[in-house]
Formats: structure tokens, sequence, C-alpha cells
């Protein structure tokens, strides 16, 4: 029963790691995450959530993509029509609470990949560990379990001692 806590915290400081560097350094052509600021996908897709998404070799219409929107953003659509620009493949993408479709289409090249599936409101957490107040939080955290897991460490050893002590002990009696 005592082991249950201690497990609970140890998956909960790995998912944290792993989150945290699944943002930090994400891979090439793996899954990605990121966090949907805005509810145009909304009932689908929350405002907060964080989406999974990952490179495809073929887009479809009704698929929802995550893209680069220009100036450092991404934006997560649903295609909702494949056009030929040019000999260009472009697609049409509309946010599913959005009354029109996007102003500009997506070119294959622009898209991150597609949406795999999402976390609601994970989003939220997410940004606010990536402020300087949720550094500080996690170092807070991270410095409190460093303590209790030095002084049961600590406690462990002296019990070793004492037990070590008591043989030793005995032994010399029965000696």
């Amino acid at each position: 029963m005592k082991s249950t806590p201690k497990i609970i915290k140890i998956v909960i400081c790995v998912v944290v790691v792993f989150v945290a560097l699944w943002f930090l350094v994400p891979a090439k052509n793996g899954p990605r995450l990121f966090i949907v600021l805005s509810g145009s996908m909304q009932p689908a897709i929350r405002t907060g959530s964080v989406v999974v998404v990952k490179p495809a070799e073929q887009y479809n219409i009704g698929d929802v993509i995550t893209f680069d929107s220009g100036k450092g953003t991404s934006t997560t659509h649903r295609i909702v029509a494949l056009n030929d620009v040019s000999g260009v493949s472009m697609f049409s993408t509309k946010g599913d609470a959005n009354n029109t479709d996007d102003a500009v289409p997506v070119s294959k090249e622009a898209i991150k990949g597609k949406v795999l599936f999402s976390v609601p409101y994970f989003g939220y957490l997410i940004s606010s560990l990536k402020t300087k107040q949720g550094l500080l939080v996690i170092i807070v955290i991270g410095a409190i379990i460093i303590y209790r897991e030095m002084m049961r460490i600590q406690k462990e050893i002296k019990e070793l001692a004492r037990k070590r002590k008591d043989t030793v002990v005995n032994k010399e009696k029965n000696e």
C-alpha cells in the first residue's frame, strides 16, 4: 500500500519530463505537440488543448491538420477542399467553429502533420510551466522531492547501520 503513492509520483514525474522534452526537442518526423490557443475548432478540439500531430504521406478532405500559418505561428484546422494551383496541390482549410474557409490555401510543405488526438485543457498547464513562475514551481517541487528522498535514504542508511551494529553485538555475545 505504501508504494502506490511513490509509483504515482514517479509516473507523474516521468510524464512531466517526457512532455517537457517533447516540447523542447521535437522529433523531425515523429509526433509533435502543439497547444491550441483559439476556439476555432470547437467543439472537436477545445481551447487550451494539446494536439498530438504526426506528419503523413497523404492528407485528405476531412483531416484535421496543423500547419505553419506564418510569423512562427501554427494553426490547427480541418481540410475542406483540395485545389490544384499551377500544378501544385493546395489545401483549403477551415476551423469547425468558423463560418468561412481560411483566406490563404495551405501547401503540403506548410503542413506539420495530421492531428492524431487531443488532450483537453492540458495546454493551459504546459503554457503555465513555460513561464518563469512555472519554472520556479518545477524547481521548488523538484527540490522538495529530492529533499524527501534524501531524508528517506538517510533513514534507510541509519536503519542498515543499526541492524549491522545489532548483528555485530549479537555475534560478540554468542562468542
